[in-house]
């Protein structure tokens, strides 16, 4: 169960990781947002990062070995990885409609 609870924590944190730092980018396509400047795209990117911390902090406890979790630090960081790319793919062919 800590190892379920931990990739789905990691996916939650990644979500929010990557539509911080790449999502203001459509911004600009939104209504209203297209008026702000750099500093409130900023202040709110950090905002949706919170997010992404609370859940991150938490994977990584839970999953840590030595914390009682089934991963070692060198797996979740790897997984950790594995789940970054994945989601930014996914991210991008939704949201940005990249094509691969």
């Amino acid at each position: 169960m800590k190892a379920i609870s931990t990739i789905l924590l990691l996916i939650l944190s990644n979500t929010f990781m990557t539509f911080a730092w790449y999502g203001h980018l459509k911004f600009s396509e939104w209504k209203g947002f297209s008026k702000f400047g750099l500093v409130a795209i900023i202040l709110i990117s950090w905002g949706v990062a919170l997010f992404e911390y609370c859940f991150q902090v938490p994977a990584n406890r839970i999953g840590f070995d030595e914390n009682g979790g089934p991963f070692s630090l060198m797996r979740l960081k790897v997984i950790q990885e594995v789940i970054t790319l994945t989601v930014f793919v996914v991210f991008s062919l939704i949201f940005f409609k990249t094509k691969l």
